[in-house]
């Protein structure tokens, strides 16, 4: 039986309709693909606490967390994954990537052309019909 990760996701939005992507690195489950970046959900926490927690470790930088995006599981080949994504924005500092191997800011129209990881798409698919 495989096991199942409970892992968060931010979606930050700019003032120009860019989100904010990061590429995880080679070192991380699931190299090389992009995400809206997060972590795993400790016990104890809300979804809500773990993504400032994780966006603090991560990336230097503390955001607010709002609405939630999307609830998606999705069954890779060593692990089922449950990613809850929401809207946040920044609060203090600039995000640096501290574990990802690239950070970017993608326009809302350009999104679907970055290979985001399987757990990602529906998300992603969301906010590019947003626009529409």
């Amino acid at each position: 039986m495989k096991k199942t990760v409970h892992v968060v996701g931010a979606v930050i939005e700019n003032e120009r309709d860019e989100f904010f992507c990061a590429l995880r690195s080679p070192k991380m489950s699931l190299p090389n693909y992009w995400e809206f970046p997060g972590g795993k959900i400790e016990v104890g926490e809300s979804p809500e606490q773990a993504l400032v927690r994780e966006f603090g470790e991560e990336f230097a930088c503390r955001i607010q967390v709002g609405l939630k995006v999307e609830d998606t599981t999705y069954e890779y080949d060593k692990v089922i994954v449950r990613l809850e994504t929401y809207e946040a924005k920044l609060v203090d500092g600039q995000p640096t990537a501290l574990e990802h191997a690239e950070t970017k800011w993608v326009p809302r129209q350009d999104l679907l052309k970055l290979e985001f990881a399987p757990a990602d798409i529906p998300a992603v698919e969301k906010l590019v019909k947003k626009q529409n």
